[in-house]
């Protein structure tokens, strides 16, 4: 990537040669663009919000920034992109969504997220912090940003306005207020699962901002909880890609003795799914990570797996995601252990999984979903 303070050579984490995505876009590269063209002073508290791959922390390295993000992978590459440009790993400070953000702001830089309420809430985490006189700018290719999404900068922190279109990419101008009412945060936001789906009829979910479905239970869940395995002693089992928790917490419900491990790359996920798991009280054993899917969990340690994979990265429609939950899942998983996915129709796991597995089942399907079973010979 070029930028006004040189080339950065970037990559998205995990790194793979075969990967044909950048690890930044247009909309990165105009934003440091205009920074250096008004000379915008980059001194005191420099917050980067929402930066994709590193790409933004790695350019502003030496101004000292902090990257507020909620995805380990976007840490992971941050830590691996300082390293590739020989940049030292202290030159930026690490924060997730889910830790205190600073106490003061002077420069404030937003990657727009995809989710409005992410959006929302870190706006508000940080109204507080920011001052009259902070800079505040956000970024996004032009289908990111929306009238919804100025309206928000907008009442949580300022009059604000839009640029012009380059490369299809625009700009937000914000100019916060000195003072004035910012609302309340409505994050987290709980709300009672449907009857019809197990043992979990009728129980609570948590959502943090930006987990899927934070308002109601998906369809491809709601099918899942309607075919979860039904026999005790699942033993070690995993969550894998759990967002908000409800499928782990159902399996520990039904079974108090498996052993439950909630896994997600998102900090807001496994924060929502250890909330829904103790407003439900679970009576099982549950462990909470954040990291890259399976990696580090020891190899034939695990009973099952449960996986309702993504298949978007941000904007772009990709397979990898998928590929590298189910590649995880048969490393992790037993001889005789299973995985089981659900996933639309027309992705077509089931061939991916007999390559990986050798085998593929289908549990159960309707017009839209599949589950399928696979097991580790």
């Amino acid at each position: 990537m070029t930028t006004p303070w040189g080339d950065r050579a970037l990559a998205r984490f995990p790194e793979d040669p075969r990967d044909r995505l950048r690890a930044w876009d247009a909309s990165d590269e105009y934003l440091l663009r205009q920074l250096a063209e008004q000379d915008t002073p980059l001194s005191g508290t420099v917050v980067i919000v929402g930066d994709r791959w590193g790409a933004l922390a790695t350019a502003l390295a030496e101004h000292g920034p902090v990257q507020i993000t909620d995805s380990f992978l976007t840490q992971e590459a941050t830590r691996a992109n300082l390293a590739r440009n020989e940049v030292a790993a202290d030159s930026v400070r690490l924060l997730t969504t889910q830790d205190p953000p600073p106490e003061r702001v002077d420069v404030l830089l937003v990657r727009v997220p995809k989710s409005l309420a992410l959006l929302e809430d870190q706006l508000l985490r940080l109204a507080p912090a920011v001052h009259a006189d902070t800079v505040v700018v956000g970024t996004g290719m032009v289908k990111e940003i929306h009238t919804s999404t100025l309206k928000l900068f907008e009442r949580i922190l300022g009059p604000t306005r839009t640029s012009l279109a380059e490369k299809k990419a625009r700009l937000i101008h914000c100019t916060p207020r000195s003072s004035g009412a910012r609302g309340t945060n409505p994050w987290p936001h709980s709300y009672a699962l449907p009857d019809g789906i197990g043992v979990v009829s009728g129980r609570t979910v948590v959502n943090h901002a930006g987990v899927f479905c934070a308002e109601r239970l998906d369809i491809g869940t709601r099918f899942l909880l309607q075919h979860l395995p039904s026999s005790r002693g699942l033993g070690k089992v995993v969550d894998l890609g759990c967002g908000n928790g409800v499928v782990g917490t159902a399996v520990s419900l039904a079974d108090p003795e498996a052993e439950v491990l909630f896994v997600d790359e998102s900090f807001q996920a496994v924060a929502s799914a250890e909330a829904t798991y103790k407003a439900n009280g679970a009576p099982g054993h549950a462990e909470f990570r954040v990291g890259d899917g399976l990696v580090g969990v020891p190899a034939d340690s695990v009973d099952l797996v449960l996986n309702n994979p993504p298949f978007h990265s941000h904007q772009a429609t990709t397979d990898a995601t998928a590929w590298r939950m189910f590649s995880g899942a048969r490393r992790a998983l037993r001889p005789g252990g299973e995985l089981w996915v659900i996933g639309n129709r027309h992705l077509a796991y089931h061939v991916k999984l007999k390559r990986l597995f050798g085998n593929s089942q289908l549990v159960a399907s309707d017009a839209k979903f599949v589950v399928l079973k696979a097991v580790k010979r």
